[in-house]
């Protein structure tokens, strides 16, 4: 639909369109206002910010198309860069998620709008919710060096929890990214229930062995006020209490498994993001630069505007500090065949994932197979010794 226009006016036109992240909160105060509306089918409202993303979203990624406007790298990415504007969308993302889940913890203890069903239903979309909004904006403010930024990233992934995803991301997964050194790379043929246990432990265990040696290197202790993650780990710690105060242990019940739904999302989305791909071993033994060929890249236009441009993740992972609004579309980079929101459907189904994306994969490797299996037998000896 949005192929052929002019890149000038798509750029504007996506300029105000990033707004629709607020779509993933907003499903959750629609859902409880139809609930509060509806009687005995109050619980089947509960799963619809999960309808919404998983089932509305992929129609609507496929009827809207992809998007291939990139901005001009000498007259337009510049001033881009340089506009407060999106940069403000991204922070206000902070009080927002914390607004998100004050009214969902309410909801799920005092509300009396659900029973079991309903109640999982609804930690399940506040969880999804949390993918969204605190980590993928919090992903996007990480990378940036002003420390208001760089804090709200870290805030917002506090607010569920998974903190250490600020030091293992940056100074773990973007260099080991698609070897067997690193967690967050799916390989070739493991299911994503094969992936999530391991990505899980391997992160948080990798982020605060990370930090310890960062720290090291500057003449300090790893259990100090210097190290980073104390402090993150502890605002969700003070918020665990304050869901106490104001719900009870019920309350700190739905925060945490509201965070572990979120870090589980992101961990699916990891593993969409760099399934079967890997960096080719030179001849000195070491793997080959990151470059664009090492993330599935994904070009279409309703999700990437709901994802603060994370599809594009091919040019993500080869220049990390690049700015959400100025992110590029290579053709060249190997293509997800939809969305992320039909893409995480599909992970969770192994045999119809395979299905669709080893051929893929064997396509783009033609020839160079034997090195994806070589790195599972690797990938499967770490895992094993962490």
């Amino acid at each position: 639909m949005f192929e052929k226009i002019d890149p000038n006016t798509m750029l504007r036109l996506k300029k105000w369109a990033y707004l629709l992240v607020f779509i993933a909160p907003t499903t959750l105060v629609l859902s409880w206002y139809m609930a509060s509306q509806s009687g005995a089918a109050a619980n089947l409202w509960a799963f619809f910010p999960l309808i919404f993303i998983f089932g509305i979203v992929p129609v609507l990624d496929y009827i809207i198309g992809k998007d291939a406007a990139n901005p001009d790298e000498a007259t337009q990415v510049p001033s881009l860069n340089e506009e407060k504007i999106y940069r403000v969308f991204t922070l206000i993302c902070f009080p927002v998620q914390l607004a998100a889940i004050a009214f969902a913890g309410w909801v799920f203890v005092d509300g009396n709008l659900f029973n079991s069903v309903g109640q999982l239903g609804w930690v399940l979309s506040t969880g999804i919710v949390g993918g969204v909004l605190a980590i993928n904006v919090g992903h996007e403010l990480i990378h940036k060096d002003p420390k208001l930024e760089n804090w709200t990233g870290g805030l917002l992934l506090a607010t569920v929890t998974y903190a250490g995803f600020k030091v293992e991301h940056v100074r773990g997964h973007h260099v080991h990214v698609s070897t067997p050194e690193d967690a967050s790379s799916s390989r070739y043929n493991q299911s994503v229930y094969d992936f999530l246990p391991k990505a899980l432990v391997r992160n948080f265990l990798a982020a605060w062995r990370l930090e310890k040696e960062y720290l090291q290197r500057k003449g300090k202790k790893a259990f100090s006020k210097d190290n980073e993650l104390i402090w993150w780990y502890g605002f969700s710690a003070l918020l665990a209490v304050l869901f106490f105060v104001a719900f009870g242990w019920m309350g700190v019940l739905f925060f945490f498994a509201q965070s572990l739904l979120a870090g589980l999302t992101l961990e699916v989305v990891n593993y969409i993001e760099h399934y079967g791909l890997h960096r080719r071993v030179l001849e000195n033994g070491k793997f080959e630069r990151v470059t664009p060929a090492h993330s599935w890249n994904s070009n279409y236009l309703l999700t990437n505007l709901l994802l603060f441009h994370l599809q594009r993740h091919s040019d993500h992972h080869a220049y990390a500090k690049r700015r959400y609004q100025v992110l590029r579309h290579y053709e060249e980079s190997p293509q997800l065949p939809g969305g992320y929101a039909s893409m995480f459907v599909l992970a969770l189904i192994p045999p119809l994932w395979k299905a669709v994306m080893n051929p893929r994969v064997e396509a783009y490797y033609q020839g160079e197979m034997d090195q994806l299996f070589r790195d599972n037998k690797r990938v499967n000896n770490i895992a094993s010794n962490a």
